[in-house]
């Protein structure tokens, strides 16, 4: 799993705007660059994000927070460690965070819903985060967009219906 993180943490690091564009809306253009963060979050023991990307939106600052994930999380679940990173990131930056989760491996991800919630009367607490499974996002899309941080993820990624595995991957590659 070290490889998945080192290779999907460059490509973030490489072309932050296409994961961020892509995510937020690929045809938005009041998204401004504005930084890397270092994805470590202080706390009592040191948690750490995937990536972490500062842009400004519609002249506000945000961040753009982004995990990857091969299989599915199960200790703690995702839906409680996303919470947990959301969190502590508002705590920490103070402004608004756009969180996300990228699931490489076709069967991850299918049972995760985008939020946590805990429904105590009088305690409720929901935090949303969105959820991409490359295996359902359009390959096509990716390669025609010429969106160079995506495109090593595209073979990975759904393909066009008159084309088979052998022929995709020869098109991805």
């Amino acid at each position: 799993m070290a490889i998945f993180d080192t290779v999907t943490k460059t490509q973030v690091q490489t072309h932050p705007m296409d994961f961020v564009n892509y995510c937020l809306g690929s045809e938005r253009n009041d998204v401004v660059f504005i930084e890397h963060i270092t994805p470590e979050q202080p706390t009592i023991e040191m948690h750490q994000v995937d990536s972490l990307i500062k842009v400004r939106i519609e002249g506000q600052e945000v961040l753009v927070h982004f995990e990857f994930q091969t299989n599915d999380s199960y200790d703690p679940k995702m839906d409680l460690r996303m919470a947990g990173y959301i969190i502590r990131l508002i705590e920490t930056y103070r402004i608004p965070v756009y969180s996300n989760v990228i699931y490489l491996r076709p069967n991850a991800g299918k049972r995760d819903h985008g939020y946590y919630e805990q429904n105590v009367k009088g305690h409720r607490i929901f935090v949303e985060y969105q959820v991409f499974r490359l295996i359902e996002m359009d390959g096509q899309q990716v390669l025609d967009a010429k969106h160079a941080g995506l495109i090593p993820f595209a073979s990975l990624m759904k393909r066009p219906a008159d084309v088979d595995a052998e022929q995709w991957l020869r098109r991805c590659i």
